[in-house]
């Protein structure tokens, strides 16, 4: 589904240069549910706006499904982004104008859905999120777990290939939390190919696969999901080797 070779990303400022993501190869496979742990400045919300098309790498290589985006234009990559890729951001980035229905259906209508079509994916998604009756509240009035599902209805309304998933429980509290994990648990469960940044051995805990980032580079890439004689608790999938 995803495939990353070579990464490189520097940001430069005025007088120093910060290596956020250094020669970095990773593999998702469809279907799969990956965490990226490490913390904070190493580099995890870099790579996932790399793989996202949201910034650009210095070099390497990146293909989706197949086909190669890393030097695709903007407005290709905003059509990708409608089609096939679906992402929640660590503070939601909603539309704070526009109502939460309007939120979701919107990215529905520029993909090409009929009104009618838009609003019945949201229903369904609004039904399953239990927000069906805060359809029509602005995202001031929501509370920061609602917030964060309509962002995922947003993300899984044109049903993206990939999910990919900033810190999508970074600002909220524990039972929040544990809705949006059960979210993601259903969807992985029905196939759904999920990209995770979380600092929170908890979100993590619920993938596939726990890849440890630091300082720009892939410290640890461990099958959480491991065979008798591995490891067996979180604490052991996130020690890392050396």
């Amino acid at each position: 589904m995803l495939w990353a070779q070579d990464l490189v990303k520097t940001h430069r400022g005025a007088e120093t240069a910060t290596h956020a993501v250094r020669h970095v190869d990773l593999r998702v496979d469809r279907g799969e549910f990956v965490a990226i742990m490490g913390p904070s400045g190493a580099g995890k919300s870099t790579l996932l706006h790399l793989l996202g098309g949201l910034d650009r790498p210095d070099s390497g290589r990146i293909w989706l499904d197949g086909q190669r985006v890393d030097g695709l234009s903007e407005a290709r990559w905003s059509l990708l982004r409608r089609r096939t890729v679906g992402i929640v951001f660590q503070f939601f980035n909603l539309v704070t104008n526009m109502t939460a229905a309007d939120n979701v259906e919107l990215p529905a209508l520029l993909a090409g859905m009929s009104p009618r079509q838009a609003r019945a994916r949201r229903e369904e998604l609004f039904a399953e999120l239990d927000l069906e009756d805060r359809a029509r509240s602005t995202p001031a009035a929501l509370s920061g777990g609602e917030q964060q599902r309509v962002a995922l209805a947003r993300a899984l309304v044109n049903e993206p290939g990939l999910l990919l998933a900033d810190e999508p429980t970074g600002n909220l509290d524990s039972r929040n939390t544990r809705d949006v994990l059960r979210l993601l648990a259903r969807y992985h469960a029905s196939g759904q190919t999920i990209l995770l940044v979380t600092h929170d051995a908890r979100v993590a805990s619920g993938a596939d696969r726990v890849i440890s980032l630091f300082d720009g580079e892939i410290a640890d890439d461990t099958a959480l999901h491991a065979p008798a004689d591995g490891p067996t608790t979180v604490a052991d999938v996130l020690r890392l080797k050396g």
